[in-house]
């Protein structure tokens, strides 16, 4: 009987073998792989989950192959793949400098020949785009506001503030009133470097950042920014900030925490905030309000020069085997129904052109943006990143009193005089 079956199974073989039936594609192997990588749980992991199926199902002979990697460990865990040889067909970067290191490495496929660029937001498309060719495509787009939390304005009846020195009177009026006037959670650098972005911009206009950057005559030590570390330093000596601020990581959440049980008032930050409201705090909602960035008396800089980041920023893997199919994943990833699910189910804004999100709370962001007459990308996802390491960096040292404006100011220079010319 064994004999028996293990004939049956045999010729079972044979027979497959001969008429084909082993193989799912021409080559006689299994399905093509694509692999892509990204950072988004929740909701957004869930829209793109959706966007892959539609594309699978328009390519049956393909497996998209979708690994999830915490933000925190992404950039390592790329850069090491990168370096290695074997990194993703399809992955995720902010644009900027970041991707461009990559790019200048020659790791990075162009592919501006395979997409149309009237589909993006041009402002948003920049950021993906070196020396004019194409190397990343934006799904999502986001810019910077002060939230804060309308019932505790109402019941001390302050107005958002237009000006720094209105902003400071409300400081003043909720630690007199024992509430904490903003939530930093600094340990990861980045949210402070926000209030350095923004102070400069309001001071010098938004060509500073462009002057010092393409080395135009304006450096990081320009006088703007010894003073914009110095409004910061002020804030920290008006109490502005929760105790302990740079030892608290923002993933984790504590930073929100003190907004949603109403210790704190303020955050200044991305509006991925909604979002995180939605999913944490839905009840909290209805008390959401944001303002922009006050503007500095005698300053350059206008309000609807607005802090903004892309996010995901869609790449295609030069050394990838299977190019025209992942450039077509990309184009699944950024096209108007994976837009419009971005935008509707995460509150989020997208970086494609004429795509408005349905949601009312979003539609207000999406305005800003129409309105917006420059959109600032965060300095440490434009500059390279040693020297945008150091930007973090000092300025983390500016919010803890450790090092003056003017010597973070020196080192940033003294940097990118190394880095950039």
């Amino acid at each position: 009987m064994k004999k028996l079956f293990s004939v049956i199974i045999f010729c079972s073989i044979i027979f497959l073998a001969a008429c084909g039936g082993a193989s799912t594609s021409s080559g006689g192997g299994d399905k093509k792989e694509i692999e892509f990588w990204h950072i988004d749980p929740g909701e957004k992991e869930a829209v793109y989950k959706d966007a892959v199926a539609r594309f699978e199902e328009e390519h049956p002979d393909v497996k998209v192959k979708m690994r999830r990697i915490p933000n925190d460990s992404y950039k390592q865990k790329l850069s090491v793949a990168m370096s290695g040889g074997n990194p993703p067909d399809v992955f995720h970067s902010w644009g900027g400098g970041w991707l461009n290191q990559f790019v200048e490495q020659d790791k990075v496929m162009d592919i501006t020949e395979d997409i149309d660029e009237s589909h993006f937001n041009k402002l948003a498309l920049e950021n993906g785009t070196f020396n004019e060719k194409v190397y990343g495509v934006p799904l999502g787009l986001s810019i910077d506001v002060v939230f804060y939390n309308k019932e505790i304005f109402e019941k001390y009846n302050l107005q958002e503030p237009k000006t720094y020195e209105e902003w400071l009177d409300i400081i003043d009026t909720l630690n007199k009133n024992g509430v904490t006037p903003i939530a930093l959670a600094n340990k990861t650098k980045w949210p402070g470097a926000y209030y350095l972005m923004n102070f400069a911009s309001r001071i010098a206009g938004p060509e500073l950042f462009d002057s010092a950057f393409n080395r135009e005559g304006k450096g990081f030590d320009d006088e703007a920014y010894v003073q914009a570390g110095q409004y910061i330093q002020e804030m920290v000596k008006n109490d502005a900030f929760n105790e302990g601020f740079n030892g608290i990581p923002y993933d984790e959440g504590r930073g929100r925490q003190l907004l949603y049980s109403g210790e704190a008032a303020m955050m200044d930050m991305t509006i991925s905030f909604l979002n995180n409201v939605r999913s944490e705090a839905p009840d909290f909602e209805e008390k959401l309000d944001f303002f922009l960035f006050p503007t500095i008396e005698g300053g350059e800089g206008k309000q609807s020069e607005v802090g903004a980041a892309t996010g995901p920023v869609w790449s295609v893997s030069k050394n990838t085997e299977n190019a025209e199919l992942a450039v077509e994943l990309v184009k699944a990833l950024t096209s108007e129904k994976t837009a419009q699910d971005y935008s509707d189910r995460t509150g989020s804004l997208n970086g494609i052109k004429g795509v408005e999100p349905s949601d009312e709370f979003t539609k207000r962001f999406y305005e800003i943006t129409q309105n917006a007459t420059h959109m600032q990308m965060p300095y440490d996802q434009t500059l390279p990143p040693e020297l945008a390491e150091l930007h973090k960096d000092t300025t983390q040292a500016i919010f803890s009193l450790e090092m003056t404006p003017k010597e973070a100011a020196e080192k940033m220079e003294q940097k990118a005089e190394e880095t950039l010319e």
